[in-house]
């Protein structure tokens, strides 16, 4: 959808602030540039709409070279975002998001419909904020608005120039949710400018990691992290980076061990006498669908409990996500519930059990996650050694 052809752009003065930059983005695709301030990412970003005219190379649009287009024609093609938004004062909230359709010549009406369409997409309610004026939203609120009005003319292209770097961090971690909810909806082809790794790295598709005016690797966020092309990526993606992988590196069935598991109606003392007589400790509780209900520790609820069913006994469960959910976030859940496993269950249904998954269990699949990348195979086929299996002999 974007490549750029050998792009360079030098000033007057003798500044380069880009050099030779040759990459694509496809379709669909999210792309994160990231980097130190002054390394040329937003005048990358800013040449795309033809803010800023390169000096030498080509870029196209979908095949177009961008520079045989008018460019209020182009930028009309192209949705915008900044940090500070830009919303019109004087112009109401549904005012402002369908400002673009109204420059497109839209009829009134369907240009407030679409706008509508766009702000219950972003998560604000048009009959609340729709005739709200800027002054009346908070910052994350603005921030919504401002990414409704960029898709409100149904662009393909939507350029992102650090659009949540103006708001404190739970809002910001609110509207990364948010915005990779909305894309995984409408999919659009995005150039992301950021200066922050951790950012880059959660929203990516790929990322574009900037030294001085040059990309200096440019790749999938796991590749990125675990394997940095040159030391100044390492340097910039810091020593934690394999902390910063476990955030793009999903659960997988390969990483579960199968503890033993009872069924909601199952005799409590049966149940039990299996335990002990397996040595296990505890067992996940199911209903009659194999969907997770909870646990039962290996001695039920004491000596009081030999009688009734396993329903009578079973524990709530806590400490639970669903298959493909984040490394980070299952080590994170397991700090929060003080738990020594989490329970994983199907992604897509109803909470069928899969697996349990323990703190070794993730440190592996984080381990094999690095290896497959390194030998471009599934993670699945990849074995690491571990405590366990290494010969103490």
């Amino acid at each position: 959808m974007i490549r750029f052809e050998h792009v360079t752009k030098r000033y007057a003065d003798g500044t380069t602030a880009v050099d030779g930059l040759s990459f694509e983005v496809a379709e669909g695709e999210l792309v994160t540039l990231v980097g130190p301030s002054g390394c040329g990412k937003t005048t990358t970003m800013k040449m795309v709409n033809r803010l800023i005219e390169p000096t030498e190379g080509r870029i196209s649009l979908d095949g177009d070279d961008i520079s045989s287009i008018d460019p209020v024609q182009l930028r009309r093609r192209i949705g915008y975002v900044i940090q500070q938004v830009g919303l019109f004062p004087h112009r109401t909230v549904l005012e402002n998001t369908a400002t673009v359709p109204h420059l497109l010549g839209w009829k009134r009406a369907k240009g407030r419909e679409r706008a509508a369409e766009l702000l219950d997409l972003v998560g604000l309610d048009p009959s609340v904020h729709g005739d709200r004026y800027p002054e009346q939203l908070s910052g994350g609120q603005r921030q919504r608005v401002g990414v409704a009005r960029a898709l409100a003319a149904d662009p393909p292209v939507l350029l992102m120039d650090e659009p949540f770097g103006a708001v404190d961090p739970v809002v910001r971690e609110k509207l990364q949710n948010e915005f990779l909810r909305l894309q995984a909806q409408v999919r659009k082809t995005v150039l992301f400018v950021t200066h922050d790794i951790e950012e880059a790295v959660r929203l990516g598709d790929r990322i574009a990691v900037y030294g001085q005016g040059r990309i200096e690797q440019f790749d999938s966020p796991a590749t990125v992290l675990g394997a940095p092309a040159t030391p100044y990526v390492a340097d910039f993606v810091g020593a934690d980076r394999g902390l910063k992988r476990l955030s793009v590196t999903p659960i997988e069935e390969s990483d579960l061990d199968q503890p033993p598991v009872v069924h909601l109606d199952d005799p409590l003392a049966r149940a039990t006498e299996r335990l002990r007589a397996e040595g296990a400790r505890w067992a996940v509780v199911l209903d009659g669908e194999d969907n997770l209900h909870g646990w039962i520790p290996a001695g039920g609820t004491g000596p009081a409990a030999a009688g009734g069913t396993v329903r009578e006994h079973a524990r709530r469960m806590e400490a639970w996500l669903p298959l493909g959910a984040p490394l980070k976030q299952a080590f994170a859940t397991m700090l929060q519930h003080d738990a020594g496993w989490i329970a994983v269950i199907d992604e897509g249904g109803a909470g069928r059990f899969l697996g349990v998954l323990t703190p070794a269990r993730l440190h592996e699949a984080l381990r094999r996650s690095i290896d497959a990348d390194a030998q471009d195979v599934p993670r699945a086929e990849v074995a690491v050694e571990t405590v366990t299996t290494v010969d103490s002999r």
